[in-house]
């Protein structure tokens, strides 16, 4: 068993003390394991870091959530819904996902996004949408735990 010295009185004390357990002085370890460290992401090393410039038509990509990064989805129909139910276009199977979640709308070359009542909404640039919102090239959408980038080319 090791021990650790008391700063104060010298005292012999076990190593997972923290306090000198005869004159109650705060005794610091060296331990290197216990120091906290930041890092900056660099650019691409996001979790969901994707390359986008393969898609070549509109398109919703998974950046983060479910383990299902790079998972990409493309609107069929005028009207593609998103939700936790198998019947969905974009099926996301996550507690966190409403049954039927939202729907992506295609208004000829361009597209909304419509919340339909989730228990968890849904966001828009981490802005939570009540009504239907335009999406443009590059918007995030969060859906529950899972976030999509989309991609209208």
């Amino acid at each position: 068993m090791s021990h650790v010295y008391c700063p104060e009185c010298g005292f012999q004390n076990p190593e997972a003390s923290n306090f000198c357990s005869k004159c109650g002085a705060l005794i610091v370890t060296e331990d290197e394991s216990a120091s906290t460290m930041s890092f900056t992401p660099d650019e691409g090393d996001e979790e969901g870091a994707v390359s986008y410039d393969e898609f070549d038509r509109p398109a919703l990509v998974v950046r983060a959530g479910g383990g299902r990064v790079g998972e990409s989805f493309h609107p069929q129909a005028e009207r593609t819904t998103i939700g936790r139910s198998p019947d969905c276009e974009i099926f996301l199977d996550d507690i966190t996902v409403s049954r039927r979640h939202a729907v992506l709308v295609q208004h000829g070359d361009r597209f909304t996004v419509e919340d339909q009542g989730s228990l968890n909404g849904t966001f828009l640039n981490r802005r939570r949408i009540d009504a239907e919102s335009e999406l443009e090239d590059g918007d995030e959408l969060q859906i529950g735990k899972y976030r999509l980038i989309f991609l209208g080319r």
